[in-house]
């Protein structure tokens, strides 16, 4: 969990945050559009648990209720910062870029045009993750409605396996490194996976804190490659990820 801290810690540090400002304006926006959604839709909710039960039965309205809003603030969570990450893609890259860059000093591109080269594969990565992740999505959903309780922990478990997968995926795809890699990175290493993902999707939670979790996930995810998981693909790249370790605790 502590990387994610690193990476709020990281959003201040000189040359990062113009490649903040994006990603951060996307979300303000996507997320004062969804809250007034989805307090319309909890208002629906609430009058059609109270007009549907009798009168003998409202004692029921203080267990539906509670557990009707939290499934629906955990499918919120997920689904309008998966959207925000699909639209913010590129610019995440770059900031994934920019914050390795800081860290070890090695710079992945030479330009704006090797960026802008670059969109259509970065957009093409975010497909291939829509496509893993949405069908099981759908299935957790439906059991949000038919089995509250298990089904809403059962969604909150997997959304912290794919906050990992969404927000790991940009340095892993900065080196060219394929997703399903990743996804075996992830089974060897289950607790820094789960752990980092738990941080990510409680803060996704958390109103204006959410505001920050994607380029903060963005910024610890990438600490977290630079100083754990680099190594596992290149042994060379050790070096710079113990380098970094060192300029990291001067940073934060």
């Amino acid at each position: 969990m502590g990387y994610f801290l690193k990476g709020l810690l990281l959003l201040k540090q000189k040359g990062l945050k113009r490649f903040v400002l994006i990603p951060l304006l996307i979300n303000i926006v996507l997320f004062s559009v969804a809250f007034y959604w989805l307090w319309q839709l909890l208002r629906q909710l609430i009058e059609a648990v109270q007009s549907a039960l009798p009168a003998w039965l409202h004692w029921l309205e203080y267990l539906l209720i509670p557990l009707g809003v939290m499934s629906l603030l955990l499918s919120f969570a997920y689904t309008f910062t998966m959207l925000a990450n699909f639209i913010a893609a590129p610019f995440n890259g770059l900031l994934s870029e920019k914050t390795e860059a800081l860290l070890t000093g090695n710079t992945l591109h030479n330009g704006w045009r090797d960026f802008m080269q670059d969109i259509p594969r970065l957009l093409g990565r975010e497909w291939q993750k829509f496509v893993y992740v949405m069908p099981r999505l759908l299935v957790l959903f439906v059991l949000c409605w038919f089995i509250p309780v298990v089904g809403a922990l059962l969604w909150f478990f997997c959304s912290v396996w794919f906050y990992s997968l969404q927000y790991l995926d940009y340095p892993y795809d900065n080196h060219k490194v394929p997703l399903i890699a990743l996804r075996q990175n992830m089974r060897q290493q289950p607790v820094l996976t789960l752990s980092f993902g738990s941080a990510v999707a409680l803060c996704s939670m958390v109103p204006l804190l959410n505001l920050l979790v994607m380029p903060a996930a963005v910024c610890g995810a990438t600490a977290l490659w630079c100083e754990r998981l680099s190594e596992l693909h290149d042994p060379a790249l050790q070096a710079p990820g113990a380098r970094s370790y060192r300029k990291l605790d001067r940073y934060c």
